[in-house]
C-alpha cells in the first residue's frame, strides 16, 4: 500500500508498531522536483501512544491484515465501555484510556460503530462519520439570529461542547463530525 493511499481507519505497520491512521494531511511541495508529503497522526494500537510521521506519495507501507466488524455499545461504566458483535454476539470492553477522544460521542444505540479486531482482540473503534446529539444547554434563543452568521456554545448529551449557531435552543438535535468536532447541521 502507498502513502496516498492512507485514509482515517487504515491500519499499518510503521516499524514493528501497528498504527490505526487518526488524521492524513496532505502537503504539496513548492519546487518543481519536490515530492508531495503526507503527515499521518495516529495511535499505536498496543502501546496506546500517539504516532505522527511524514511520507512521501510514493513510499511503500506494510497494511495489516484486520476485522472490521460492526459492533453495539451495550453499557459505559467506571472502567470503560462494553460492546457487542453484531454477529457472534460476543462482549468486547475497552478501558476509558483507549476511547479518550471517542467518548464524548458514544451514545446508546449509536448505528455505523465498527470494531477493529486483530487476532480475535478488539484493539480500536471507528466511529461514523457524523452522529446525532441533543443539546443540553445554551444560552436562549435570540430572535432574528438566523440573519447573522455568529454562533454560541452549546453543551451536548455526552457533555461535548461545540459552537452552533444562534437561532438554536436547548432540545434541538444537531448533527456533528466525529473526525473534527464541528456542528454540521440540524438533525
Amino acid at each position: 500500500m502507498k502513502a496516498s493511499e492512507l485514509k482515517n481507519g487504515t491500519v499499518f505497520d510503521a516499524g514493528g508498531r501497528t498504527v490505526i491512521v487518526t488524521g492524513v494531511q496532505m502537503q504539496t511541495a513548492s519546487s518543481r522536483s519536490g515530492n508531495t508529503l503526507y503527515k499521518v497522526r495516529g495511535r499505536d494500537l498496543i502501546t496506546r501512544q500517539k504516532f505522527e510521521a511524514s511520507f512521501k506519495g510514493d513510499e511503500t507501507l506494510a497494511a495489516v491484515a484486520c476485522e472490521r466488524r460492526a459492533v453495539q455499545l451495550l453499557y459505559r461504566d467506571a472502567d470503560g465501555c462494553t460492546f457487542m458483535d453484531g454477529e457472534t454476539f460476543e462482549q468486547h470492553t475497552l478501558d476509558n484510556e483507549s476511547l479518550e477522544e471517542q467518548l464524548p460521542y458514544l451514545v446508546d444505540g449509536l448505528d455505523g460503530l465498527y470494531a477493529l479486531v486483530i487476532d480475535g482482540r478488539l484493539l480500536a473503534l471507528q466511529l461514523p462519520t457524523t452522529i446525532e446529539l441533543d443539546i443540553v444547554d445554551a444560552s436562549p434563543a435570540m430572535k432574528g439570529a438566523s440573519q447573522s452568521a455568529r454562533s454560541k456554545p452549546a453543551t451536548l448529551a455526552t457533555g461535548l461542547i461545540v459552537q452552533v449557531p444562534e437561532y438554536l435552543a436547548v432540545g434541538v438535535r444537531v448533527r456533528v463530525n466525529t473526525e473534527t468536532g464541528n456542528y454540521v447541521g440540524r438533525a
